[in-house]
C-alpha cells in the first residue's frame, strides 16, 4: 500500500495517504467520504503534506481589525492575490479568508491550494464586550469557490455564545452534508472573563473542547498561559496535578481536552512579533506538546515577502523535525 511522498512545494499533494493521514482520518468515524476527502486534501497539501502537521495562512484581519492595522506595514498585502501567492510559495497546507478576499483571486488559483472560507466575521467599529460575529458567507459560497472547508468563529464566554453555538451547529450540519470540513476559531472573550482569562489554560482547554463537542474537524485556539481563571477549575488542576509550567505542557493539555487528541488542534500565531525566534520557540513548544501546527496570519503577511517565506520555511522545518 502506497505511503505517499510530497510532490512539490507549491500547494502540491502527496500521492496517496500516509499512515499518519490514515490514522487522523480514522478519528472522524461519522463523516462521509466527501468530508474525509477534503480533510485529506488539507493534510496532504504543501511542504508538510502527509506529516499530519499544518501551517495555514489566515487573512481575515482586514475585516476583524481594519485594513490599515493589518496591511499598512506591508502595502502589497492590500491585494488579495498577494496572500494566495504567499501561501502557495511558502507551501502552506491551506489559505483561509472571508468571502471577498477569496472571491478576488480564487479563479486564477483554482485547484492550486486548499481554501477555507471564513463564513462569519466581526469588526471593531463597534467592539462590544460580548461579541457576536455576523454570518457573512454561506456553505453554497464555499462550494462555488472550490473550498475544502468552512471556517467559523465562536467566542466562548460571550453572553452571545449560545447564538454562535446554534449558528455553528446549523452551518456545520449543512457543510458536512455536502462534503466540506469544518474549521472552528474558538476564542474565549466576553464580559464574564478577565483579560488574563482569555488565554488562561483552563479557559483555552474548555474552548477547544466546546469546539470539538460542536463538531469541528479542525480547531484553532490561542496559546495558553499558566493562569487559571475559574476557581473550581483551579481545584481540579491542583488535585489532578496537571502539569502546566511549560508551554509544551500546556499545549499537551489543550490537545488532550479535544477527545484525548483525536481532533486536529492548531494554534494562533497572534499579533506580529518582531522576533522570529519568539515564534520559532512557540512552534517548538506546539510540536513538543503534540499540537498539529500553526495558523499564522499577521506574523506572515506583515513581514516583507522574502522574509515571510524564510520565516514560514523555518517553522515548517521545525514541525517536520528537520530543525530541533
Amino acid at each position: 500500500m502506497a505511503t505517499g511522498t510530497n510532490v512539490g512545494t507549491k500547494g502540491g499533494y502527496t500521492n496517496g495517504n500516509t499512515d499518519r493521514v490514515r490514522e487522523i482520518l480514522s478519528w472522524y468515524e461519522s463523516d462521509n467520504p466527501g468530508v474525509k476527502t477534503n480533510l485529506a486534501r488539507l493534510l496532504n497539501a504543501g511542504r508538510l503534506g502527509g506529516t499530519g502537521k499544518f501551517v495555514i495562512l489566515p487573512v481575515d484581519q482586514g475585516f476583524e481589525h481594519g485594513p490599515a492595522r493589518s496591511f499598512a506595514i506591508n502595502p502589497a498585502a492590500y491585494n488579495p492575490n498577494y496572500h494566495f501567492e504567499l501561501a502557495l510559495a511558502a507551501g502552506c497546507n491551506a489559505y483561509a479568508a472571508p468571502l471577498g478576499f477569496i472571491e478576488a483571486a480564487a479563479a486564477r488559483h483554482a485547484g492550486e491550494i486548499p481554501l477555507i472560507l471564513k463564513i462569519n466575521n466581526h469588526d471593531v467599529l463597534h467592539d462590544e464586550k460580548d461579541p457576536l460575529p455576523s454570518v457573512t458567507a454561506s456553505v453554497a459560497d464555499a462550494l462555488r469557490l472550490g473550498c475544502v472547508a468552512i471556517g467559523f468563529t465562536i467566542y466562548p464566554g460571550s453572553a452571545q455564545a449560545q447564538i454562535m453555538y446554534q449558528e455553528l451547529r446549523e452551518a456545520a450540519e449543512e457543510a458536512k452534508s455536502v462534503g466540506l470540513a469544518v474549521v472552528v476559531w474558538s476564542y474565549p472573550r466576553g464580559s464574564s472573563l478577565s483579560k488574563e482569562g482569555e488565554t488562561a489554560l483552563d479557559v483555552a482547554a474548555y474552548a477547544a473542547h466546546i469546539a470539538a463537542e460542536l463538531g469541528a474537524h479542525v480547531i484553532k485556539v490561542k496559546l495558553p498561559t499558566q493562569f487559571i481563571e475559574q476557581p473550581e477549575a483551579k481545584k481540579a488542576y491542583e488535585n489532578a496535578n496537571v502539569q502546566r509550567a511549560t508551554l509544551a505542557e500546556r499545549v499537551r493539555h489543550v490537545v488532550q481536552a479535544t477527545f484525548d487528541g483525536r481532533r486536529i488542534v492548531i494554534f494562533s500565531g497572534g499579533p506580529r512579533k518582531d522576533s522570529d525566534e519568539a515564534v520559532f520557540d512557540e512552534a517548538r513548544a506546539i510540536r513538543d506538546g503534540g499540537g498539529f501546527g500553526s495558523i499564522i496570519g499577521r506574523n506572515s503577511f506583515q513581514r516583507p515577502r522574502e522574509h515571510a517565506l524564510n520565516f514560514l520555511e523555518t517553522i515548517m522545518k521545525i514541525y517536520s523535525g528537520e530543525l530541533a
